[in-house]
């Protein structure tokens, strides 16, 4: 019997899991809408949406009166209730968020270390915020998993960290040691790989096939890439390192790292330095470099801007992108002059691949890695939403086995 009702097991799955993430990464549609986007018929939704309801993956809200003759359909909406507990460790603090299945950050957290953090104190120190949101923030909540956005080399095969030079990981499971820690299902990715994922569905790229992004952060410069809608990692899952490319320096006076890579010349480190600050989050050091009128700021801010044009304008030319996204601190160097930027970046790159590409900062900000690593946690459940896997953990439920 089994074997009989496998495949309809299976083309429900597959229906539930279009509608789950319809009105995940597109927000609130009506059970018409739904039926227009899917092809399926009215009846074969309502059912669905039961299930999904039932399952309290989604809600149904009052309808909304949209011009159509007759009655107003439904509208449903993925549960704020649901969420993921996303992560980003680097090198000065580690930032923790809850985002909602919904797309919401329901809450977030920025621990500053004065040190470089090892992966057991990461898994500890995120056990610990899992532990306190429970009992607050996030009471009552259904916490599906964790999401870790790693500044590093992640093994696609398996989350081995197999190098993070700037936190000095090496080989490190930290999968497996935040999973233990938390006693949540845990998934890893480098955090542009997943930067890139979060602004291709939700962000500066939405809508946009071939796309080059670059990320910013305290341990460097890492990169994303989305080909023909696909995000792609290569063999192992370490495309993009872009960061760790040599630089071409037109000016000799423009170096300032010897032979190093772009993120020696390129740094976040060096803009913190001439803006005066010791340490800082992206927003706070956005803030300082627009307010200053220091010539040493602005002509830091110059320099690593006619650097970072010379290495777009190469990834420009290997990849003819449609759209290069920038995030980090990156998008604070854009926003001084994006049209400059842009022009800067076609005078170096061959004029085909260049005449059309845009050059925008990353829409969802600070939020970008965190927003892709919890889509990361989310995959498992938007691929089976069936109860199987979608029981998720609440609060209620912690207790009772408590």
């Amino acid at each position: 019997m089994t074997g009989t009702h496998a495949p309809a097991d299976g083309v429900r799955q597959r229906n539930l899991s279009r509608l789950l993430r319809l009105v995940h990464r597109e927000g609130p549609l009506s059970r018409a809408a739904l039926t227009e986007r899917t092809g399926l018929n009215r009846s074969t939704i309502a059912d669905l949406v039961v299930e999904l309801a039932r399952l309290e993956l989604v809600a149904e809200q009052a309808p909304t009166a949209d011009g159509r003759v007759g009655r107003p359909s439904p509208v449903v909406a993925a549960s704020p209730d649901v969420v993921a507990i996303a992560a980003n460790p680097e090198v000065d603090a580690l930032e923790v968020a809850a985002v909602g299945l919904d797309g919401a950050v329901r809450v977030r957290a920025r621990m500053e270390l004065d040190h470089l953090a090892t992966p057991e104190e990461i898994a500890r120190l995120l056990a610990d915020q899992v532990a306190a949101w429970r009992a607050d923030a996030l009471a009552g909540a259904r916490i599906v998993g964790v999401g870790l956005a790693v500044p590093g080399l992640v093994r696609a095969s398996d989350g081995l960290v197999r190098t993070a030079p700037h936190l000095a990981w090496t080989d490190v499971p930290v999968r497996d040691l935040v999973s233990q820690a938390t006693g949540l299902a845990t998934t890893v990715g480098n955090d542009a790989s997943l930067g890139v994922i979060a602004e291709h569905l939700f962000g500066a790229a939405r809508g946009i096939d071939d796309v080059v992004y670059l990320n910013g952060g305290a341990s460097g410069i890492g990169g994303g890439l989305i080909v023909q809608g696909i995000p792609v990692g290569g063999a192992g899952g370490y495309a993009g390192e872009f960061g760790q490319n040599r630089p071409g320096i037109a000016t000799v006076t423009d170096r300032r790292a010897g032979e190093g890579v772009l993120e020696d010349e390129v740094s976040r480190a060096r803009l913190l330095s001439v803006a005066g600050l010791a340490s800082a989050d992206e927003p706070t050091l956005a803030a300082a470099l627009h307010a200053s009128t220091a010539p040493s700021v602005t002509e830091e801010v110059a320099r690593q801007r006619r650097i970072l044009s010379t290495a777009l304008a190469n990834a420009v030319n290997v990849l003819n992108p449609s759209v290069v996204v920038l995030g980090g601190f990156l998008a604070t160097l854009a926003t001084q002059d994006i049209a400059g930027l842009r022009q800067l970046v076609r005078a170096q790159a061959m004029p085909a691949c260049a005449e059309d590409v845009e050059i925008r900062p990353a829409l969802l900000a600070e939020d970008r890695l965190l927003v892709g690593a919890a889509e990361a946690a989310f995959e498992a459940l938007l691929r089976d939403p069936s109860p199987a896997t979608a029981g998720g953990e609440t609060v209620r439920e912690a207790a009772r086995a408590e």
